[in-house]
């Protein structure tokens, strides 16, 4: 092998050298940029404002993913822990979510009182009324004497719900009406104390008593002329 040759070879295996120590750098780099940065993990962000006291629900966050050491120790990673929470403070877009932005939805207010009642499981808003949800309690009755309209009536609006139990079955009724449902779940309200005594009238004497949801951070206000139909007075 001349001269030549030899430095042909000594260049080779400079390079290659090289190139084995470059590649060497950038595994370091990653290496020490993992290191750094750690696995993702699971946040949720706010999609718009949200003002104090409102009560939350999912779909007013955004799932992300984020390195878990960015993470803070009190950052919600699961939405579940939003039921029956509220927003302690206005929650702006695009803010991280974390435990200290929500608390529990305080359970009576002043003035109210917790009423429980069996709604029937079959005309009841089934598997959407939740702790939290805001409610609109319909009844209807029997004319009093032969001849007089049936009537619905919307006894209480805006009824706050407090909790809700587990599917009953219930025990036949001979003294009530045929209607009577079979399948009950004990739904807890705050209410004021004439709230609760039309709520308790019309689970007693009323033929069906079934619940309408009002939208999350709305309340529906109904006239009184509208709060009572009849079939044959509708044109």
């Amino acid at each position: 092998m001349n001269s030549r040759q030899r430095r042909g070879v000594i260049l080779l295996i400079l390079s290659v050298l090289c190139a084995l120590g470059a590649f060497a750098g950038v595994l370091s780099v990653i290496s020490d940029v993992k290191s750094k940065v750690g696995p993702e993990v699971t946040a949720y962000r706010v999609r718009n404002d949200i003002a104090p006291y409102t009560t939350l629900s999912t779909g007013q966050f955004e799932k992300i993913e984020m390195p878990e050491r960015w993470l803070s120790g009190n950052a919600v990673t699961d939405l579940r822990q939003l039921q029956g929470k509220i927003a302690v403070t206005t929650l702006r877009k695009g803010s991280l979510l974390q435990n200290d932005m929500i608390v529990d939805q305080p359970a009576l207010k002043p003035g109210e009182q917790e009423v429980a009642i069996m709604i029937d499981a079959a005309t009841g808003v089934a598997g959407k009324i939740t702790p939290g949800s805001t409610v609109n309690v319909y009844a209807t009755f029997q004319g009093k004497r032969d001849g007089d309209p049936d009537q619905s009536k919307i006894i209480v609006t805006n009824a706050r719900v407090l909790d809700v139990g587990k599917l009953t079955s219930l025990e036949p009724d001979s003294g009530k009406n045929q209607q009577q449902p079979t399948d009950a779940v004990p739904i807890t309200f705050a209410l004021s104390t004439i709230d609760a005594q039309r709520i308790t009238y019309a689970e007693s004497f009323a033929q069906r008593v079934r619940l309408a949801l009002v939208a999350p951070g709305g309340s529906t206000s109904v006239p009184d002329k509208d709060r009572t139909y009849e079939l044959a007075t509708d044109k």
